[in-house]
């Protein structure tokens, strides 16, 4: 198990990056979490530029997750990632020339497993073929693994929990993490980090931005002592 956990706050709703993310951004900047990340879809390529650039200059890690299926599509995400600056790259199907790409531009790489389809995403599969897929990919040299854990047709907290032990990698839980009993699943299972992007939007922790990251920040300081 992981010691720490880690917040990933995406600046993103509905898996499409929001138009006002700069200001949002401005906003939280001071805000207790390390990691942010933007989908390559909803805002133009300066825009996200300028926006990863200033990111780094307050001392955050960035993060890029491209939901696309396409081996062209998920190139031009890496490539996006790789413009950007950005630390890394999660989403996009695994493919040879993406994880190349990736190696090539120090990007840390972490694919999606599983069978993925529609915007947002929905992950079908077995588990254990899942975890089969994902040890694959990190021979192959892959950073990490992102899990769509909570948007799996199945049983997503089992998934996660046996995915997580059994892969020996970052694991990122992303999508749907819209509460605390959520949240402590992950923090139990021993994942790296999760992604919250859509809960913030809708208020789920709270009536601001910099208010909600905080408090989930703080909810998972207390079970990472």
């Amino acid at each position: 198990m992981v010691k720490n956990t880690e917040l990933i706050v995406m600046l993103a709703h509905n898996d499409y990056t929001v138009k006002n993310a700069c200001e949002i951004f401005e906003q939280c900047k001071m805000s207790k979490a390390k990691l942010w990340g933007l989908k390559e879809k909803g805002l133009p390529f300066e825009q996200m530029k300028y926006l990863y650039a200033y990111m780094k200059e307050c001392g955050k890690l960035t993060v890029l997750e491209v939901a696309a299926y396409t081996e062209e599509e998920c190139i031009e995400g890496a490539k996006i990632a790789a413009e950007c600056g950005c630390d890394i790259l999660m989403g996009t199907i695994f493919f040879d020339s993406i994880n190349e790409f990736c190696r090539a531009n120090n990007l840390k790489y972490m694919p999606f497993v599983g069978e993925i389809t529609g915007r947002p995403s929905i992950l079908k599969g077995n588990i254990d073929k899942m975890i089969d897929e994902a040890n694959m990919y990190l021979e192959k040299g892959v950073y990490g693994i992102d899990l769509l854990g909570y948007r799996y047709t199945g049983n997503a907290a089992l998934l996660i929990k046996k995915f997580v032990s059994q892969v020996n990698a970052p694991i990122c839980i992303a999508g749907s993490v819209n509460s605390y009993k959520r949240v402590s699943e992950i923090k139990n299972s021993g994942a790296w980090a999760f992604t919250i992007g859509g809960a913030f939007f809708e208020n789920i922790f709270g009536k601001t931005h910099p208010y909600q990251i905080d408090k989930v920040c703080e909810y998972i300081g207390e079970r990472n002592a």
